[in-house]
């Protein structure tokens, strides 16, 4: 039986033990890491088809990032809003809608938080809303009922299984940080629900290949994971008793990155050493129709 009647107020309380999100000025320093291309990943291909955008039909990308969305849908002809918080990251968006003279994407800065309606973004305005990795908001319910409320047809979102695209949960069971994972995606489902809404549920797997300068620097980052995972939510002999097995763990999973030297995807190049094994992040794919 599910004892939890208030799934938001539940979600909100788990944010405040999280780590604080990143403002815009964080993105507007990283823009420029994330390349330019006009080619769709894997994800953004998938997260497309399942979409479901017909021909013709508009489009409010909240999120959008650099464009992974946006851009392929632009170029396949559709009239896009796409909004996010952080400028730098709308203006290299607008690089990539340049190279491929692509006129028909609208960028628009604009965070979840603010007035929507004093920016223009009113009731039925387009007729698909898509928030892709971008509603890990402190306000769930809020986000997805403002989502619900601008699409005349359909609204699509994407969340973790876990508690974070940061968190590898293969990692942190071998830890022995399993009761830290959180699943994402079922607040969203639940919080939903509790509005009447029987949503699509679908998952999208993406693998990323962290490396590292040094053993020392993959310490450090892996040790953020920790943090940033289990935040609140464990106690201090439970993290400690994690830090001491990730030496050991390293010893067993770090390994020479053959690859070093070659671009990494991030404007940057792949360092010396890697992960055995790539972060695997599955995303619940979260769609619902009006």
């Amino acid at each position: 039986m599910l004892t939890t009647t208030d799934w938001n107020a539940e979600w909100m309380a788990l944010q405040q033990a999280r780590r604080k999100a990143d403002d815009p000025s964080y993105w507007d320093s990283r823009s420029h890491t994330f390349p330019t291309s006009t080619e769709p990943s894997a994800y953004a291909r998938r997260f497309i088809e399942l979409a479901d955008i017909q021909p013709r039909e508009t489009v409010f990308d909240m999120g959008c990032g650099t464009g992974a969305l946006a851009v392929p849908l632009g170029l396949a002809g559709h009239k896009v809003v796409a909004a996010d918080f952080s400028r730098g990251m709308l203006d290299r968006m607008s690089e990539a809608l340049k190279q491929v003279d692509v006129h028909t994407v609208f960028p628009m800065q604009l965070s979840w938080e603010e007035d929507w309606a004093a920016k223009g973004v009113r009731p039925d305005m387009v007729d698909v809303c898509t928030a892709s990795r971008s509603i890990a908001t402190a306000n769930l319910r809020d986000s997805l009922l403002r989502l619900t409320d601008i699409a005349r047809r359909r609204a699509c979102i994407t969340l973790t299984t876990g508690s974070s695209p940061r968190t590898d949960e293969r990692i942190m069971a071998d830890l022995g940080l399993k009761d830290a994972l959180c699943p994402d995606y079922l607040y969203a489902i639940n919080i939903l629900a509790a509005e009447g809404i029987l949503p699509q549920v679908d998952f999208i797997r993406s693998e990323r290949n962290d490396s590292f300068d040094t053993p020392e620097q993959a310490v450090e980052s892996l040790r953020r994971m920790i943090d940033g995972a289990a935040g609140a939510v464990v106690g201090e002999q439970q993290r400690q008793a994690a830090y001491a097995r990730l030496h050991a763990w390293l010893n067993d999973n770090l390994v020479p990155n053959e690859h070093a030297g070659s671009p990494d995807g991030h404007g940057g190049v792949q360092k010396a050493l890697r992960l055995r094994n790539p972060r695997v992040i599955t995303w619940a794919f979260i769609a619902w129709d009006k």
